[in-house]
């Protein structure tokens, strides 16, 4: 499941509180939301290390890259902004990630949950012809 919600903010780059909300500071993107949230990633991020570290011992350094380069055209295909949600079927299964099974899965909708950002069609619009800078839409990053 992709990690959604945030956006990148560039300096000097001016908040706009009609568009991302109130709670988007830039406190909450440098804080997890939560103490155990950085542990959890930090030991994914430990396993996938040594994920690397092994198959690159047993199959060479050109693995990785591909698996690497692989992973990075798949994560950015995705549906444009809608009523339906891009599942990145493709990244999930190249990741593992299908074989999570978060909190979220068992407890309420995805589209529930408050991480997620209802996409804006305006924005998304303003971003394809060139006029606002910035994600099509939000929850997909």
């Amino acid at each position: 499941m992709a990690s959604g919600g945030m956006t990148k903010k560039e300096i000097g780059e001016s908040h706009d509180v009609l568009r991302f909300g109130v709670n988007d500071s830039v406190r909450g993107d440098l804080a997890p939301p939560h103490p155990l949230q950085a542990t959890i990633q930090s030991e994914t991020k430990f396993w996938d290390d040594k994920k690397k570290f092994g198959t690159e011992a047993i199959y060479g350094s050109a693995f990785n890259i591909r698996k690497d380069l692989d992973a990075q055209i798949l994560s950015r295909f995705q549906r444009p902004p809608g009523a339906l949600p891009s599942s990145m079927l493709g990244y999930e299964a190249m990741t593992g990630s299908l074989d999570d099974f978060g909190f979220e899965d068992y407890l309420n909708m995805p589209q529930e949950s408050d991480s997620l950002r209802i996409p804006d069609m305006h924005h998304g619009m303003e971003v394809r012809l060139g006029l606002s800078k910035g994600p099509i839409c939000p929850s997909f990053n």
